[in-house]
């Protein structure tokens, strides 16, 4: 997928049965994610790792992202700032290709994801500047990987009367789970227009 097809793609009508975390009705809590694809020879995705000593959701893998600051003017905004502040990826290098719906989380969240084609090659390991108080890592997945619905897994869990799926996915050593692997499902679906994948582990 070059990069007129992944906008082609992504600006198609978004499905109305995408939403697979309908338990979590009550979150309201502003926030954004950036999804931020790097424009090497096969487009990739960046990641954080968590830093260890966090409160919450401490060495998960996620997108850089947060809440909303009442300062933000947008979620855009919100998105690039927090990339800006976590690893050091200038706002000015995101172009931004648009917003996918909210993802609402088991913590209370309303995110925002945010994809957006970087203008220019990032080196992960060398030209960002991680905030260590935020992340321990930085690191990039082959998009095509995360395009293909044969590599996701997904674990059903009940809490009180709802059953909902936490999805997973594995690349090298990495587990991407959770909110971030529920947020790549729904990219994938959308831009493969493939149906909802059904894999239990």
């Amino acid at each position: 997928m070059n990069e007129s097809e992944l906008i082609t793609a992504f600006n198609m009508p978004w499905r109305h049965n995408i939403e697979n975390n309908e338990p979590f009705k009550e979150a309201t809590r502003p926030a954004a994610v950036l999804i931020a694809i790097n424009p090497k020879d096969d487009f990739e995705v960046l990641f954080t790792t968590r830093a260890s000593h966090l409160k919450h959701h401490a060495g998960q893998i996620s997108f850089p992202g947060g809440k909303a600051e009442k300062s933000d003017p947008d979620l855009t905004y919100t998105a690039r700032r927090e990339a800006q502040e976590e690893i050091g990826l200038a706002p000015d290098l995101v172009n931004v290709i648009g917003a996918m719906p909210n993802y609402r989380t088991i913590s209370g969240f309303s995110v925002t994801p945010i994809l957006g084609i970087l203008s220019q090659q990032v080196d992960v390991e060398s030209e960002l500047s991680l905030d260590m108080n935020e992340v321990d890592d930085a690191f990039s997945v082959p998009l095509h990987y995360l395009l293909d619905l044969d590599n996701y897994f997904i674990h059903t869990i009940t809490r009180g009367n709802y059953s909902y799926p936490i999805y997973f996915i594995r690349y090298q050593e990495k587990t991407i789970w959770g909110a971030t692997a529920g947020m790549l499902v729904r990219l994938a679906t959308h831009l493969t227009q493939n149906k909802p994948l059904i894999t239990k582990i």
